[in-house]
């Protein structure tokens, strides 16, 4: 019945798959995965003066909102692949809307950490889910182009919450809050809108996780999960963090203009992305990652040699293009290497690597950066680059 479904729904993607209710409604979702953090951003100088907090305590809002994810994410993976997607993806969305949203009425630090951590319960599933029911949906050259499409929407989201963010923010910090509310509307047209097929998951759970775990142990698969470590553990560890103090330090950027060239990253990022589905008609997703990090390699290398603020444009967005053509590419094939009923989990353990490698990548990089300056940081994340090409050697 499955299989129908997805012959079927080919047939409808390969004419506009954009027009896909299925497809607009999952976008909807990863908008909503990256909000919580991207559009309060702008806000957190206005709440540590109105709260009286400090530049320590302002970040526990990003910690207590992102560690419920780091427990949750595989629980949820598995309840999804045993109960259904629907009946975990409805409920965290109102939770994400309603704690989130909530987070606008407080005026007192704790409980606003409080109702964060909530809303990070109810967030912990939007960014696995929304990928593998997009994986359900779709199968071949399809799913690469609405996987590709959804890497376009994260890249977007990143881009224009910090704008939508701190506009909002000057009438006053805790209004960009009151966007969380959004998750609510996007619950209740998941619930009765989202048409997609359900995993036929009757085994039993111990039989579940023997299964998922002869999954886990396949090759290609651990390779997929040391990329998305390394991919964002270089993302945060290195780019996130130290290009900016690197235009501050080489350039005497302003935080305007720092802000500017870093959104030519999200944008080439999510141009990229959404060419995904043309790209894989013309190469193997193996010959995708060797470009990809081969950009990684080059654009990061080049970085500190760069003596024009206006040059810099050129290793950024070719870094940018080399995200755009990655994350979604390694997500499609941890998708082809999985079948429906335990592709939740796999999704889920991909984003355990993720956000491993976005808290151990600044620890480190720190590291190097404290004992051998800035632009050692560029160089060891390009040579970190350099080793995942020759590993992806492994992959058939």
């Amino acid at each position: 019945m499955s299989q129908v479904y997805n012959n079927m729904e080919q047939k409808n993607v390969q004419r506009n798959l954009l027009s896909d209710r299925n497809l607009r409604l999952m976008l909807a979702v990863t908008l909503m995965s990256v909000m919580g953090v991207a559009s309060i951003s702008p806000a957190f100088p206005e709440i540590m003066r109105a709260l009286n907090i400090s530049g320590r305590e302002v970040g526990l809002l990003i910690t207590f909102f992102t560690f419920p994810g780091m427990v949750l994410t595989p629980v949820l993976g598995i309840l999804a692949d045993t109960y259904g997607r629907k009946k975990i993806l409805v409920p965290s969305l109102l939770l994400f809307g309603a704690a989130g949203g909530m987070c606008g009425f407080a005026r007192d630090f704790e409980l606003l950490l409080i109702l964060r951590f909530i809303q990070g319960i109810g967030m912990a599933s939007l960014g696995v889910l929304n990928i593998t029911i997009l994986s359900d949906l779709y199968s071949g050259a399809e799913r690469s182009r609405a996987i590709g499409y959804n890497g376009a929407a994260v890249s977007i989201g990143i881009a224009v919450y910090p704008v939508i963010g701190g506009v909002i923010a000057a009438a006053g910090w805790y209004y960009p809050f009151f966007l969380s509310f959004l998750g609510i509307p996007a619950g209740l047209l998941i619930l009765f809108y989202l048409d997609n097929p359900e995993p036929g998951n009757n085994k039993n759970i111990k039989e579940y996780l023997r299964s998922a775990f002869k999954t886990v142990l396949n090759k290609k698969v651990i390779i997929i999960f040391i990329n998305s470590f390394i991919t964002f553990f270089v993302l945060f560890g290195t780019v996130v963090i130290y290009f900016p103090l690197f235009l501050e330090e080489r350039f005497s950027s302003s935080t305007l203009e720092i802000g500017l060239i870093m959104s030519a990253l999200s944008l080439a990022t999510a141009a990229a992305s959404s060419q995904l589905g043309k790209l894989t008609s013309i190469f193997s997703n193996k010959s995708l990652l060797y470009i990809a990090f081969s950009l990684y390699a080059v654009s990061l290398f080049i970085i500190p040699f760069v003596e024009n603020i206006r040059l810099l444009f050129i290793p950024l967005i070719l870094y940018g293009i080399g995200n755009g053509i990655n994350i979604p590419n390694y997500v499609a094939m941890l998708a082809d290497c999985t079948t429906e009923e335990h592709r939740a989990i796999m999704m889920s353990i991909s984003g355990i690597f993720l956000r491993v490698g976005q808290t151990v990548g600044p620890i480190l990089m720190g590291y190097i950066f404290i004992i051998c300056g800035i632009n050692w940081t560029f160089f060891a994340a390009s040579f970190l680059a350099v080793i995942m090409i020759f590993t992806f050697f492994i992959i058939k």
